[in-house]
């Protein structure tokens, strides 16, 4: 029993102590359709999961469009509507700030997640409803969930896999 109340007292501490890093703002800078830069920090967008840069998925025809580009371009837009204001929850293993960003109190992940450039994940799921229901986006044809795409095609590694992502021929 005192083993018990021992570890129940440490896990009280250690979440007493485990305070989310606080607000940041300012303007970003997209990295792709769910990832940004703010200054020196590095953020990923809370709630939904983009179609990665090099990512395709298809139209309501069937043919290949650059989807994670669109995604990219979308953030792009989103991003210079204004100062960007950011509410972190966490790290990620890759020492993200992990957040909810918006621009002039607009929610940017569940924009993007509207309009079907996202899929959601653990928020945002009547935004998803929304594109599908309106074939809107990665809605209306055929993809790869980004989660997917990335376990079948992992990310390039070194400076030819960077290139690859770029179009060239040396990945």
């Amino acid at each position: 029993m005192i083993a018990i109340v021992v570890l129940a007292g440490t896990a009280l501490v250690a979440a007493a102590l485990d305070v989310p890093p606080p607000p940041v703002s300012g303007q970003g800078r997209a990295s792709d359709g769910d990832s940004l830069r703010l200054g020196e920090d590095r953020i990923r967008l809370l709630g939904m999961d983009a179609p990665e840069l090099a990512q395709t998925c298809n139209s309501a025809t069937g043919e290949s469009w650059q989807c994670g580009r669109a995604a990219r371009d979308r953030m792009v837009t989103l991003l210079a509507a204004g100062p960007l204001d950011c509410k972190p929850e966490g790290r990620d293993q890759y020492d993200r700030l992990l957040a909810v960003c918006t621009v002039g109190g607009s929610d940017v992940g569940a924009q993007m997640v509207r309009e079907g450039l996202a899929v959601a994940s653990g928020r945002y799921f009547s935004e998803e409803t929304t594109a599908r229901n309106g074939a809107l986006g990665i809605w209306a044809g055929g993809f790869d969930s980004p989660r997917d795409w990335r376990k079948d095609l992992p990310r390039p590694q070194g400076f030819r896999g960077w290139l690859s992502t770029l179009g060239m021929p040396w990945g």
